[in-house]
């Protein structure tokens, strides 16, 4: 006798690419029963209008596969108003934890929303990320359904422990250093996530060591990588030779992602390289970021096809992050030919061979980041012939995959 498939209810604010990769594959296997997010736009419904207003033309980065109108539901007024206060400049709105329409806030309402829609049932799960399951957990071990977590960032007393020195050595950088900023209140909160969870999900192996740091008994890790986006057939090359190369730095611009680190080697190999860089500041306030954006090529904000057409027109993307639980902008470069300098705090363990199909650095040191680059400079030819096998990797693992790999887990719960 066959045993009945589990169904899946999913909860997440804006439904990144991983998430629709994991959705889309539970509906291809009859197992989705619920997606639970904040907007999302199919043909003809209202948002999808919406979207067709410039001001509300970012509404189309929400949209969704139509297999997934029939499971989707609603809980859009937090999210409406985060990006409203976003554009009006409310900063008070939207301010950390405490601001209405706060990330936090909309996060954690419609969390709530989500706990409220549980009922009981055989073979139910609910997949919930981290700063948005507590209520949900809570509600579920009550119904005796199945939690599952997702830590999409390395877990909160690592992140301390790793980059404290950093606070420490780098004081003026110490403000961007946002994650300092949670309160005992949402940390408590994301210990109780894990608490309940039955199972935890991450994309890569860093994630999983930093949950060592957790005080409790954790239940089974499970490392899917995400998968890489459609690789960039056409990637041109041009001659490397007498001339400088060109390095792009895409990310939030705060030091857990190693941005003062690229600043000292691009201003160090000045005569040798330029610097792009794109990104939001992580906070007002950092005097040296400041001043590296002005002697640098600064891009506050671009959307998601017009990155990848700049990875595509820059020769290597640097991202030595301190602490990352991912690093989607490794796999996106990746897969337009772009090859990558980065470090064991993020997923390149688990996609890149050293040399081979991109670069390790040790993270934290400027001085292993220059060394990597004046190799690179010395042997330029290098940068082709490592871009295409990025590329070729790339092929390998599509982001369709990640959603079949996530789906032959949970089939096995």
């Amino acid at each position: 006798m066959q045993m009945e498939k589990i169904k899946i209810i999913i909860s997440h604010p804006t439904g990144n690419a991983n998430v629709r990769a994991i959705a889309e594959s539970l509906v291809r296997n009859k197992m989705l029963f619920a997606f639970y997010t904040c907007i999302a736009t199919f043909p003809k419904n209202i948002w999808y209008r919406l979207s067709n207003f410039k001001p509300l033309f970012e509404l189309k980065r929400r949209s969704f596969n139509l297999q997934l109108k029939p499971f989707t539901h609603l809980f859009p007024f937090r999210e409406i108003g985060r990006t409203a206060a976003l554009k009006a400049g409310l900063k008070g709105l939207v301010k950390h934890e405490t601001g209405f329409f706060s990330v936090d806030n909309v996060y954690r309402s419609l969390d709530k929303y989500v706990s409220l829609k549980l009922f009981k049932a055989q073979n139910m799960a609910v997949y919930a990320y981290e700063d948005g399951a507590l209520k949900s957990f809570e509600r579920a071990k009550q119904l005796q359904i199945l939690c599952l977590y997702d830590l999409p960032i390395g877990y909160w007393r690592s992140m301390r422990q790793l980059l404290q020195d950093e606070r420490q050595n780098r004081p003026d950088w110490a403000v961007t250093l946002t994650g300092f900023q949670d309160s005992d209140f949402k940390v408590n909160n994301k210990d109780k996530e894990i608490g309940l969870a039955d199972n935890i999900f991450v994309a890569s192996t860093f994630t999983k060591k930093t949950l060592k740091a957790y005080p409790g008994k954790l239940p089974p890790i499970h490392v899917i990588p995400y998968g890489f986006p459609p690789v960039y057939k056409d990637r041109k090359y041009p001659n490397p030779h007498n001339r400088k190369l060109k390095l792009l730095f895409v990310g939030g611009l705060s030091q857990r992602k190693g941005i003062a680190n690229v600043l000292e080697a691009a201003d160090f190999l000045n005569n040798y390289v330029t610097l792009t860089i794109v990104g939001h500041k992580a906070a007002e306030g950092c005097i040296p970021l400041d001043q590296g954006l002005e002697r640098h090529t600064w891009i506050p904000s671009l959307p998601h096809d017009k990155i990848l057409d700049v990875m595509r027109n820059h020769d290597i993307l640097v991202f030595p992050s301190l602490f990352e639980g991912y690093g989607l902008v490794i796999t996106e470069a990746m897969s337009q030919g772009t090859p990558v300098i980065a470090t064991d705090r993020t997923c390149a363990p688990d996609l890149i061979v050293d040399n081979e199909t991109g670069w390790m650095v040790e993270a934290g040191n400027t001085n292993s980041l220059i060394k990597k680059l004046e190799n690179i400079i010395a042997q330029p030819d290098c940068i082709e012939k490592i871009g295409k096998a990025a590329m070729s990797f790339a092929e390998t693992l599509p982001m369709a995959m990640y959603g079949d790999k996530m789906v032959d887990v949970l089939n096995k719960m």
